[in-house]
């Protein structure tokens, strides 16, 4: 028996290594051939296998690159040990395995739920012991090592337990190694760029594209052929639907691959067939393909080259099928790869817009066309590729999850919130799921939002932010989680992010961790009042069997306790109300018109004529670093209000763009130069300078003479104001360095800048205000930098070697990777600057901190200035301080001391004028005793009346005094017209609130008559209003609401 077991493992081991090596060598033939369809490796002569076939036992059924393969059983336990974990994957030939007996591999991949917890861990150790089972071939088990999830060579489905096997980790790194190691087409692996993009005319990074897109456009040149990356994008338009599909996000990562005029269709869509079913091992059956409905050479190449079955290829319109970069520009058709849920369905009638079968997971986008103005396409002379795949679509079908959120990207976060709200999410219902989803997918945004610079706000990226935190915070309420929740969630989606290698999340952990916390506890806050006075209002709605919330609620709500009109809305329809938004469109309409400065000026930015001919000619010269007027500058192009023009007249204002200029174009937070274009006689005044496209841009006025294209002017900067903003810059890099070594490094970050002759203002991001001392610590460091007249270095370098020895860069600039400038003041600051900045630091003079306040949620401002400014600050101070001596008749010294004495001199005489006025109101009062009514069968009594040349405090003494008097049966409503202002005030005592009284939506109903609102409890409430003519009315109106609730 022994010798015969011997004997077979003999010949087990030859016919394994017989089919590795025959395979191998067949691969090389294929791989060297470009071929798209793997070769049926079913003809292996049954020789090798008679082990097998001895027992008369049916092989199994595999999918060998994308076809079925039938194999004779083999003895596998059998099998010595030695072999376990010693074969090797054959590279770009996957074994997909299925059950014996099925009819087809599309048993593969089926639409299952997750594992219940404990199951996947059974199916891992199953084969931990030594090798993981990958699949049969011809009847024998390949067996592989387990590696690490980087291996390239990982390509195959290596377990029955797919949903273990491809983590999301793993999926990214092989789309991105098969591209970036692509034999024939190698790509350039690129970093995610920032959520904040580069480009001003996008709010943030939508799509993996973005950071091509000055490529795609012709704006920039391209640093290589064929690129891949996967970037981290965010969407909000259709927030409404994350957590309620199964597949919309805020955050996302978009796998892509990219060409730059290098290849096009045919190898885009052979490579994004071959990486799917060949690299993810995704059966051939499963896939669907959609072309534009005119592109017949990419329906050709798909059905002639790669194999596609007609059946499975369809054409679409423009609205799904064809990319534009706008109404005019680069444009082109598109190719989608589709998964199908339910092959079984067949093959007719398959309609691609079906998301309950199909799922889009690979869009190709064939960048072919230019549109001109008038809608006419002409070819590209070069033809780009710009695809995407979204990295948590592949995961859902790889894990074989039921929806995007129940992969590894998000699971985690989801379980633990669960946990939190001391719920299992898989037992939770439909409602709960989804606040869990949502929990989960605006915790990974706001993260990485933050982790990139983007700090809560009430305008731009800022509302974003806010606006995912306050969803999160109020959909884990809804879910049953109390109090403070959202850093222990940061810290989950922290793991999960460190992970995937976005390393600068880690990096800023602390910082992400205070603005969360911080946001947390200031929405908590406002919430609890908001949703007070929201559910008044829809309790009210309700009760007048109304179906609109009103629009001017739902901006009080926002403009008094900064409730998102979004969760106005939300709640609202929980209740089955609408909001009326048209009256909360106009109430913030006339908010704003209130807020616009009332003024109007010319618009000197650039236009779109001036924008398209600066890059046609292309950059400027600046010499401006060491050249402050040069002899003859030509003149490139003149523009009036975005108009092209050949000359310029006396007294107009223009835009004039040169060749060569030492004007400082407006960057970094540096203001533009002024000064003077000279051509004999004539004078141009340059008040500003910006940068379009790298041409620099002139605005200014014709002062005399003329100017005309073609023309070489002497161009002359203004010494002066160079001279005061150089120092005002190079004392804004020492600020930032005193600000590290006061508050620690970790502590500060940029947050924007402004540098100007008269001052600098700098932006930066703390969590508290600076105390006195710490304040002059900072400019006593300063000045002592300063004063010891270090010499300031300007190199280039490349960005990496910058990074390396320390340089600060500003977050959110776009720096070239291999020439950055670096300024240094040796020992103090090293930053990446394009600005201009003084030699040494004793040319700056003196420094002065005017004042430091903040200007948002967790970002201060300090505001200063240098040089002679401070010279003239102290002047302006010294003028001030002179006049005051002069009123108080006091000395410099003595001014503060008299001031004091003056102030409580003051507050004494307000205290003793409040109580006069409390007594005169309770004499008054005393009088209203008169006209006390009583209604009921309780006898209730009441006082409606008014008391003139009262404030708002007086009123409310007045009418609790008044309350006291008529006991707790009472109720009483007051009012007071005090110059154009109607005061009101109304308290109720406990037998009148337990009777039905609200004096809260009493007092609101009565005020809301007069042109004015506010409201509070049952038992007391005041309000304002503006309109005294309807006090009489208003009055008559508390009257009828208290008579009906005590009758």
């Amino acid at each position: 028996m022994a010798g015969a077991a011997e004997t077979c493992l003999e010949r087990s081991r030859d016919a394994v290594g017989t089919l590795v090596a025959r395979n191998t060598a067949v691969l090389h033939q294929c791989t060297s051939q470009r071929v798209t369809k793997w070769p049926d490796f079913v003809g292996v002569e049954r020789s090798m296998l008679a082990a097998g076939e001895s027992r008369g036992a049916r092989g199994d059924v595999g999918i060998v690159g994308g076809q079925r393969v039938k194999a004779a059983a083999t003895g596998m336990h059998s099998m010595d040990t030695t072999l376990r974990g010693q074969l090797a994957f054959v590279p770009g030939n996957p074994v997909l395995p299925c059950k014996a007996g099925s009819a087809s591999a599309s048993a593969r991949l089926p639409r299952v739920r997750r594992h219940a917890p404990g199951t996947a861990g059974k199916a891992r150790r199953s084969s931990a012991h030594g090798g993981v089972p990958v699949g049969q071939r011809d009847g024998h088990r390949v067996l592989a090592r387990a590696a690490d999830a980087r291996v390239q060579d990982e390509k195959a489905v290596t377990s029955s337990d797919a949903a273990v096997e491809w983590s999301s980790v793993r999926v990214r790194e092989t789309f991105l190694s098969f591209y970036e190691k692509h034999p024939r087409y190698a790509h350039v692996r690129m970093d995610s760029a920032s959520l904040v993009p580069s480009d001003p005319t996008i709010l943030l990074t939508i799509a993996g594209m973005v950071p091509f897109k000055p490529v795609f456009l012709g704006l920039e040149e391209r640093s290589c052929a064929r690129a891949t990356s996967s970037q981290k994008c965010i969407r909000t338009n259709d927030i409404e639907n994350v957590g309620v599909t199964k597949r919309h996000h805020t955050f996302f990562e978009m796998l892509g691959n990219f060409s730059f005029g290098d290849y096009f269709k045919p190898e885009a869509c052979q490579m994004a067939w071959e990486l799917l079913t060949t690299v993810f091992g995704i059966p051939t059956e499963r896939l669907a393909v959609s072309v534009f409905e005119d592109d017949d050479e990419a329906y050709a190449i798909w059905r002639d080259i790669v194999g596609v079955p007609e059946t499975r290829i369809k054409r679409m319109g423009a609205k799904d099928n064809f990319w534009a970069s706008g109404p005019t520009g680069p444009c082109g058709p598109c190719s989608e790869i589709y998964y199908d849920f339910e092959p079984a369905r067949g093959n007719e009638h398959v309609d691609l817009e079906d998301d309950a079968r199909f799922i889009e997971l690979y869009n190709l986008v064939f960048m072919e066309f230019n549109r001109d103005a008038e809608g006419a396409l002409s070819p590209l002379k070069s033809k780009n590729i710009d695809t995407g795949m979204g990295l948590e679509r592949v995961c859902q079908v790889l894990q074989h999850a039921d929806n995007n959120y129940e992969t590894d990207l998000m699971l985690p976060i989801i379980e633990k919130a669960a946990q939190l709200a001391g719920k299992v999410y898989q037992n939770c219902d439909a409602r709960l799921q989804t606040s869990f989803k949502v929990v989960a997918d605006h915790t990974r945004a706001v993260m990485h939002l933050i982790a990139d610079g983007v700090r809560p706000g009430n305008t731009g990226r800022g509302y974003i932010v806010r606006r995912l935190i306050r969803r999160v915070l109020r959909n884990g309420r809804q879910a049953g989680i109390d109090g403070a929740f959202i850093s222990v969630l940061s810290s989950c989606a922290l793991d999960l992010a460190e992970k995937a290698g976005y390393t600068n999340c880690r990096e800023r952990e602390a910082f992400i961790r205070s603005e969360l916390e911080r946001e947390e506890a200031r929405f908590l806050m406002t919430l609890e009042r908001g949703e007070d006075r929201l559910q008044e209002a829809i309790s009210d709605a309700k009760l007048a069997k109304q179906v609109v919330l009103s629009g001017v609620i739902a901006f009080e709500l926002y403009d008094t306790f900064g409730f998102p009109v979004e969760l106005t809305q939300e709640s609202a329809a929980e209740n089955g109300l609408r909001v009326d938004m048209a009256a909360f469109d106009e109430c913030m309409e006339k908010q704003r018109i209130r807020a616009r400065a009332a003024r109007e000026s010319l618009d000197l930015t650039v236009g779109a004529a001036l924008a398209s001919f600066a890059q046609s000619v292309g950059e400027s010269e600046f010499v401006g670093y060491t050249q402050l007027d040069i002899p003859s500058a030509a003149v490139r192009g003149l523009f009036v209000q975005d108009a092209q023009v050949d000359s310029l007249d006396e007294g107009q204002r223009a835009c004039v763009l040169l060749e060569r200029t030492p004007f400082y174009a407006e960057g970094g937070g540096q203001v533009g130069d002024c000064g003077i274009l000279r051509l004999g006689d004539s004078q141009f005044l340059v008040e500003d300078v910006r940068k379009e496209s790298g041409a620099f841009v002139h605005i200014g006025e014709m002062l005399c003479g003329s100017l005309k294209v073609g023309d070489a002017v002497k161009a002359t900067v203004n010494r002066d104001l160079r001279s005061r903003t150089k120092a005002h810059h190079t004392a804004t890099h020492l600020l930032q360095s005193a600000l590290r070594l006061v508050l620690g490094a970790d502590q500060v970050s940029q947050a924007g800048s402004l540098v100007d002759p008269t001052r600098l203002r700098f932006d930066f991001n703390s969590p508290r205000a600076l105390s006195p001392q710490e304040l002059e610590t900072i400019e006593n460091m300063i000045n002592g930098w300063i004063q010891s007249g270090i010499p300031a270095q300007v190199v280039t370098m490349s960005l990496d070697e910058a990074v390396e020895r320390g340089a600060i860069a500003m977050f959110g600039e776009k720096y070239d990777r291999n020439d950055v400038r670096v300024v240094e003041v040796p020992g103090v600051s090293m930053e990446l600057c394009g600005g201009t900045h003084v030699s040494n630091t004793a040319e700056i003079g003196a420094f002065k901190i005017l004042n430091e306040t903040g200007i948002a949620a967790g970002v201060r401002r300090i505001e200063a200035v240098c040089g002679r400014a401070v010279v003239e600050f102290a002047s302006a101070r010294d003028s001030i301080v002179r006049e005051l001596c002069g009123t108080l008749k006091a000395r410099p010294e003595d001014v503060v001391e008299r001031v004091d004495t003056l102030r409580e001199e003051l507050k004494d005489a307000n205290k003793q004028l409040e109580s006069l006025k409390k007594k005169l109101a309770f004499v008054m009062s005393d009088a209203l005793l008169e006209k006390t009514d009583q209604c009921g069968p309780a006898d209730f009594k009441f006082i409606v009346s008014s008391l003139d040349g009262v404030d708002a405090d007086g009123l409310r003494a007045a009418a609790e005094r008044l309350l006291q008097k008529l006991g707790t049966n009472s109720a009483v409503v007051l009012s007071a017209v005090n110059g154009e202002k109607v005061f009101f005030s109304g308290v109720a005592g406990k037998d009148a609130v337990r009777a039905g009284v609200h004096m809260g939506k009493i007092i609101g109903a009565v005020a809301k008559l007069c042109g004015g609102g506010g409201g509070g409890r049952p038992d007391g409430a005041q309000a304002g209003a503006k309109d005294a003519s309807k006090l009489v009315e208003a009055q008559e109106l508390a009257r009828e609401q208290i008579r009906t609730v005590f009758t």
